[in-house]
């Protein structure tokens, strides 16, 4: 019996390739790669070349996986070899039994299968019940060659379309059900589908069989994104989206970048970034970096600049920790002003995510932030809290050696910090009626608006679930305020009321409530800081104020995203931002908050702009 391919490249991806290799034949690196002398014919001149996946050797033409070099170094048959490989892996072999061949049978018609079944939506996306898909691609930027390359397609707006298309072939329910492209109904019997008036986004394996599909619906349907279910060939955990493409280009030399979707991929790709994936929408696993370290030793992770995609950042970095070693690591990019690498690349072009890759800074520059965003190091309590949390990140790297460097830069960054901070820094609740007004000037003009746009939030927290983007997208020089915005976007992740309260507890057990209570404390904000303030009242100051701090430039630039995210789904929530920053433009340009400008100015500034 054949075994699962599931398990040989099981097998193949726990065996690294050059450290076998290189107990047969001396290796030196050679660039990402590495050569030798050829094990299997006499040479003087290393001609011999290991790479992630196989082995080859220019002069004698020998070329193999890890699998072939045992059999074809040490005489092994095809079934010793993986008897070998896989005790040292800590694999147990599937034994042979009717069960699994079964399931082996089933496996190569699912592949079948699913192949009928990309060829069939790439055929209704070029019939006119296709056309606002394929209308949607074309908005989106996508070209016809990649429409091609990918394979983007079309599941039909009727019901049982993808049964009743490939009916002909003698493709049966049940196998289609296996396929994961229908499931049975809850109640009664029969099919229902799973994939209905959606483009969709066949998922390949690193070889380029379809292993399932994705799939995005137009207008107001929910979800907007659906991954297949697990199959016999598909589990989410272990897939990249284009990882198929991405291993050629990175044969060739292209970067590696993890992005967080599906049109992300597909913009890259367009633009020339050939090594880009993605993880179908999760978080990254253990087993999607496993994958990365195989295309490259220092992938690129790269998060929508939103309070999300530092949540997603600062969750990637830490489950890396306890996977890198001396030879693999990782790289961070962020984006900024709540782009995406989509519309980034539609607005500036390759040159604009080249600009992104070339800042992309190394995971051990990057951690110390990641991990004391949001963890206020004030007090000697505050401060201890975060010394050891750093010292307990960098434990988790099983490389002792790796460990100690990592712990040492983290503390070295942490005693800049907290010496540069010098008593802290924190803010004083200030003696009634001795209240000190700031210059109408620079730098302080700034802190007051930030106070006002931040006191008016912690007052009326349901406003976050409007402005969560726009309030991540502000630049913010004052350290404790952007702290307390930190625990606030936090805060909102996990929150199951957004109640003014509830806001102010989960401040004070991150440090920030004195910080917190002293702001609302202030007679200086706006009167839609006060809780008697009309809702209304409250969402008009905050978007005053968004728009002193935000400026002119960028609020056009935010305006044009939301035009095109309403655009693209046609969402309620896109078109009330739309509208308001629209209005929050138009106020800056005619001058109508020029009065207010650089003042929280009592009941004034927090009115109606």
């Amino acid at each position: 019996m054949a075994l699962p391919p599931q398990f040989l490249d099981e097998l193949r991806l726990r065996t690294p390739l050059h450290a076998l290799i290189g107990r047969k034949t001396r290796l030196a690196k050679s660039g990402r790669n590495w050569k030798g002398c050829c094990p299997f014919h006499g040479e003087k001149t290393p001609s011999f070349y290991v790479y992630d996946d196989h082995f080859h050797c220019f002069g004698c033409g020998a070329h193999g996986d890890a699998i072939s070099f045992v059999m074809r170094a040490e005489g092994a048959s095809f079934p010793e070899a993986v008897e070998r490989l896989a005790s040292e892996a800590g694999l147990e072999v599937p034994k042979p039994t009717p069960e699994a061949a079964a399931r082996e049978r089933r496996a190569r018609d699912l592949f079948g299968v699913l192949e009928a079944a990309t060829a069939a939506f790439q055929r209704r996306l070029r019939l006119p019940e296709g056309a606002e898909g394929l209308a949607y691609l074309k908005r989106r930027g996508v070209s016809d060659d990649t429409i091609a390359t990918f394979g983007l397609g079309w599941s039909g707006g009727g019901r049982g379309a993808i049964a009743a298309d490939l009916k002909a072939d003698g493709i049966t329910q049940e196998q289609l059900a296996e396929a994961g492209l229908i499931r049975g109904r809850e109640e009664g019997e029969g099919f229902s589908d799973l994939f209905y008036n959606r483009v969709m986004f066949p998922i390949r394996d690193r070889r380029g069989r379809v292993i399932s599909f994705g799939g995005r619906m137009l207008g107001d349907g929910q979800p907007k994104y659906v991954n297949g279910p697990e199959t016999a060939l598909f589990q989410k955990r272990r897939s990249l989206y284009a990882l198929d493409l991405a291993k050629e280009a990175a044969f060739r030399g292209a970067p590696v970048v993890a992005v967080e979707g599906y049109m992300d991929v597909i913009a890259l790709h367009q633009a020339g970034f050939g090594g880009a994936v993605a993880p179908l929408g999760t978080a990254l696993t253990a087993e999607q970096m496993e994958e990365l370290w195989r295309l490259s030793p220092e992938p690129v992770l790269c998060f929508d600049g939103d309070a999300a995609g530092a949540r997603a950042a600062a969750r990637a970095a830490e489950a890396a920790l306890p996977l890198l070693s001396a030879e693999r690591t990782l790289r961070l990019a962020t984006l900024t002003g709540g782009e995406d690498p989509d519309t980034l690349v539609a607005k500036g072009g390759r040159l604009a995510f080249q600009a992104v890759l070339d800042g992309a800074r190394p995971l051990s520059e990057a951690l110390y932030g990641l991990i004391a965003e949001g963890r206020p190091a004030v007090t000697p309590e505050q401060r201890a809290a975060l010394r050891n949390r750093l010292a307990a990140v960098a434990a988790t790297i099983p490389d002792k050696g790796l460990a100690a460097e990592y712990r040492r830069s983290l503390l070295d960054r942490f005693f800049e910090a907290t010496r540069s901070r010098g008593g802290g820094g924190r803010l004083a609740a200030r003696p009634a009626g001795k209240v000190a007004r700031p210059a109408i000037t620079g730098t302080r003009t700034r802190q007051a608006q930030a106070r006002a746009l931040l006191g008016v939030t912690l007052r009326h927290p349901w406003l976050l679930h409007d402005v969560e983007e726009s309030l991540a997208a502000i630049e913010i020089e004052d350290g404790e305020i952007a702290r307390c915005r930190a625990l606030v976007l936090a805060w909102l992740g996990s929150a199951h009321e957004l109640d003014s309260g509830a806001l102010m507890d989960h401040l004070a057990k991150g440090g920030m409530g004195e910080f917190a209570a002293a702001l609302l404390r202030d007679p200086g904000l706006p009167a839609a800081a006060q809780a008697d303030a009309q809702p209304k009242e409250a969402l008009d100051a905050w978007w005053h104020f968004f728009g002193l701090l935000r400026g002119e430039a960028e609020l056009a630039e935010d305006r044009q995203a939301a035009l095109r995210a309403l655009a693209d789904t046609n969402d309620p929530a896109a078109q009330q931002r739309l509208i308001r920053l629209t209005e929050a433009l138009g106020a800056l340009r005619r001058g109508e908050w020029a009065e207010a400008d650089g003042t929280t100015g009592g009941g004034g500034a927090g009115g109606t702009p």
